[in-house]
C-alpha cells in the first residue's frame, strides 16, 4: 500500500519510510490501534485505510496528541507545525480555513472513518494513564522526545506487549533526541523483551520475547 501525504505535513515523508512503515502493520493485521502523536493526521489516515482494507468496518483507530503549541510543552521537542510549501500555507488558511495542527482539522481528515476514530487531546504524561490498554494490540509511539516522557509512555503500554502486542517506537535513534533511545534501552532490559531495531535505526519495534 502507497504512503499518501494527503497534502498535510508528515514525519514519514523520507522515500520509502511510509510505505515500509504500513508494511509493518499489515503484518500484524491490529484491529484496534493507538497512536501516540497523531500530528497532522496523515500517518492516522493512511493505517485507517490500511486497517480498512484488512477488516472492514472492523477496527478501531486511537489517537492521542498535544493538538496545540503552548508554552506548558516547550520542553519537549514538537515538529515544526509551518509548511515550508507556499501553496499549503494558503490552502489551509484561505480555503479550508484550519490550522492542520488542530484537533478539529484531524477530525476532518479521518471523516471517512468517523465511526472507527476516536481522537484524544492532551498530554501523553496524564492521558495514557486513564487508556484501556486491554484490547489494544498495537501502538505506534511518536509522542514527546524527552526521556520521561518516552519512559512513561512505554510503561503506560505494557498491558500491550504482554498481550502479545506490538509497540513500534519512532525516531530511536534520533541526534537531537537522546532520551528516546535510552528510555526505549531501559525498557526492553528491565521487561526482557525482544526489540529489533529498523529502517537505519529509525524503528525500534518492541514485542515479547
Amino acid at each position: 500500500m502507497k504512503y499518501k501525504k494527503y497534502f498535510r505535513k508528515t514525519s514519514l515523508k523520507q522515500k520509502g519510510d511510509g510505505e515500509f512503515f504500513l508494511e509493518e502493520v499489515r503484518k500484524r493485521r491490529p484491529k484496534i490501534f493507538l497512536e501516540v502523536g497523531v500530528f497532522h493526521g496523515v500517518t492516522a489516515r493512511n493505517v485507517c485505510e490500511l486497517l480498512f482494507q484488512i477488516h472492514n468496518n472492523e477496527f478501531k483507530y486511537i489517537g492521542l496528541d498535544l493538538f496545540e503549541k503552548n508554552d506548558e510543552n516547550k520542553s519537549e521537542i514538537i515538529p515544526n507545525t509551518n509548511f515550508s510549501n507556499p501553496f499549503k500555507e494558503i490552502y489551509f488558511k484561505y480555503i479550508k480555513r484550519q490550522d492542520p495542527y488542530t484537533i478539529e482539522a484531524v477530525e476532518d481528515l479521518l471523516s471517512k472513518f468517523k465511526n472507527n476514530v476516536h481522537l484524544l487531546k492532551g498530554n501523553s504524561n496524564t492521558i495514557l494513564k486513564k487508556i484501556d490498554m486491554t484490547n489494544i494490540d498495537y501502538v505506534f509511539l511518536d509522542g514527546g522526545h524527552e526521556y520521561e516522557t518516552v519512559k512513561n509512555d512505554l510503561n503506560c503500554c505494557n498491558e500491550v506487549i504482554k498481550n502479545n502486542g506490538t509497540i513500534l517506537c519512532d525516531d530511536y535513534n534520533l541526534s537531537y533526541a537522546p532520551g528516546v533511545k535510552k528510555a526505549i534501552d531501559e525498557y526492553v532490559k528491565n521487561n526482557n523483551y525482544k526489540c529489533e531495531i529498523l529502517r537505519n535505526s529509525r524503528f525500534a519495534k518492541i514485542e515479547k520475547q
